[in-house]
């Protein structure tokens, strides 16, 4: 059986280690798990030591969000695959075994998600990943059970293991080779879509990205950052256009983005007329650290790019002008 690693990523998280931790220690047998902190100043460290003494720990030198976060704390870890868990995760009992199983039957398969629940609400999937993300021609994501802010009850209608286009963050299961390959997270996001830029770059060098319907795990989601914060609007406007600067093939690149940038154009409205004015600031910010930084991307790109990355034209246009609300009335539920 493949070595597993279960890599808990830590800021000032004492109060989620003591929630959550018992359960990933518990349901783990298979995997040596480690928390990696990220110069936390709260307690976390020394309460990992004094009542998970089998924990291992890794101590960063600094905040370095997600994306570095994750990149510093896996140099030095080298089981066979990484299984990155937010620390506001609960798992359940062998929720490691399939995911393995599928890992050693697929030699192709180099990314897995499992599936993601509310822990508020167990019957219904998570905002963060639910059943798979996908993104649509102009890099807005959206997901198996979850489109923009509808959110499905869980009634088995994604329990298949299928390929998806991006794994959410949240739980995320990654050969140590590929991950290594492709040079781990892209460290200029600090958080928030790293997961989908990286399972781009992993889908243009021909790694397969899957849902594991058999492993389930509950997810808080917000503890971090809350969904209502502009800083969160910001980063999720931002890195989406340095993705798409990075991953876009070619002749897509100018016309998806004349789109693309209608469309946030048309977000601002929205939360104008909602009176986010602070949401509205943060979209402003967003394309102005785009444009200050688009020619530093562009040197990023990668010659190799396949043209059909998007599940949809326009995700935008089947939510709000067809209804398409839910995943399998839009697609079938089908690739």
């Amino acid at each position: 059986m493949k070595s597993i690693a279960v890599v808990i990523l830590n800021w000032n998280g004492k109060g989620l280690l003591e929630q959550f931790l018992p359960s990933i220690t518990q349901h783990s047998p298979e995997a040596t798990v480690y928390v990696a902190d990220n110069a936390s100043t709260d307690d976390s460290v020394a309460f990992i030591r004094a009542n998970y003494p089998e924990v291992k720990i890794i101590q960063n030198t600094g905040n370095f969000g997600y994306a570095k976060g994750y990149n510093v704390a896996l140099q030095n870890v080298e089981e066979e695959i990484y299984a990155l868990v937010n620390s506001d995760v609960e798992v359940t009992e062998g929720w490691l075994s399939p995911v393995i199983e599928l890992f050693e039957t697929d030699a192709e398969t180099a990314i897995i998600q499992p599936k993601i629940l509310d822990y508020k609400n167990k019957i219904y999937f998570e905002y963060a990943g639910a059943a798979g993300g996908f993104i649509d021609k102009y890099g807005f994501p959206f997901c198996r059970g979850r489109i923009f802010e509808t959110i499905e009850e869980d009634r088995g209608q994604y329990d298949n293991n299928t390929e998806i286009f991006w794994a959410s963050g949240a739980c995320f299961f990654i050969r140590k080779e590929a991950y290594r390959t492709l040079g781990g997270f892209d460290e200029d996001f600090f958080a928030h879509q790293e997961e989908i830029d990286l399972c781009w770059r992993a889908f243009n060098l021909n790694y397969k990205i899957r849902f594991c319907y058999q492993s389930s795990i509950y997810h808080v989601g917000g503890a971090t950052l809350n969904s209502s914060s502009p800083h969160k609007t910001f980063l999720n406007f931002r890195n989406s256009l340095w993705m798409m600067t990075k991953n876009l093939p070619a002749g897509q690149l100018i016309p998806t983005f004349f789109v693309r940038l209608s469309l946030d154009g048309m977000a601002g409205i929205r939360f104008i007329s909602q009176g986010k004015l602070q949401h509205l600031w943060a979209i402003l910010k967003a394309h102005f650290y785009f444009y200050l930084k688009l020619f530093y991307f562009l040197n990023k790109r990668k010659s190799k790019k396949y043209k059909n990355y998007y599940k949809t034209n326009s995700i935008v246009w089947n939510y709000y002008v067809k209804d398409g609300k839910v995943f399998d009335k839009n697609f079938n539920n089908s690739l």
